[in-house]
């Protein structure tokens, strides 16, 4: 059985998608551009976004496509092209990345895991929304601002002490 996304016309699909500075702020430095990147790219190749995190280095999320689309991927270059073109060049680009004539922003691919049951997507948005307090920025979900956690809230299927401990 193939468990990639690509291969899955209309397929919900978990991904993570990390700088290639592990050190970087840059995301949520720039939270705004990468907000605008993706809806940019949502209404020319629309998916729906079911879940979602930023963190300063990566970020993680649940993207639905429509029925007979499976292409993940040219919407994930098209973000990341999109976000990085918005950036003043100020990162260390290797020289392979410089002869393609690509930016040092992103690590080139992103990790994928296709949604197969409603559990399965259950437990995926639960670690994207505690995801924040995994990595030690907050000792709260709710505390961290990028988050679609906030959105659940707000339409009542998770209550405000979701995650605490």
């Amino acid at each position: 059985m193939d468990y990639h996304c690509a291969n899955t016309p209309g397929g919900t699909c978990v991904f993570t998608v990390n700088l290639a500075d592990r050190d970087s702020d840059t995301l949520v430095r720039h939270i705004e551009t990468l907000r605008t990147a993706m809806t940019t790219v949502r209404k020319a190749h629309p998916f729906k976004l079911l879940a979602m995190v930023v963190l300063p280095e990566h970020l993680h999320a649940i993207w639905r496509l429509p029925a007979g689309d499976a292409n993940f991927a040219l919407r994930w270059s098209l973000i990341k092209s999109g976000f990085s073109r918005s950036l003043p060049r100020s990162e260390a680009i290797s020289p392979s990345r410089q002869n393609k004539g690509e930016r040092g922003i992103w690590q080139w691919r992103y990790w994928e895991h296709q949604i197969r049951h409603p559990t399965d997507l259950e437990r995926h948005i639960d670690y994207i929304h505690y995801n924040p307090v995994k990595h030690g920025w907050v000792k709260q979900p709710t505390d961290w601002p990028h988050s679609t956690l906030h959105a659940y809230i707000e339409r009542g299927i998770v209550g405000t002490d979701w995650g605490r401990s």
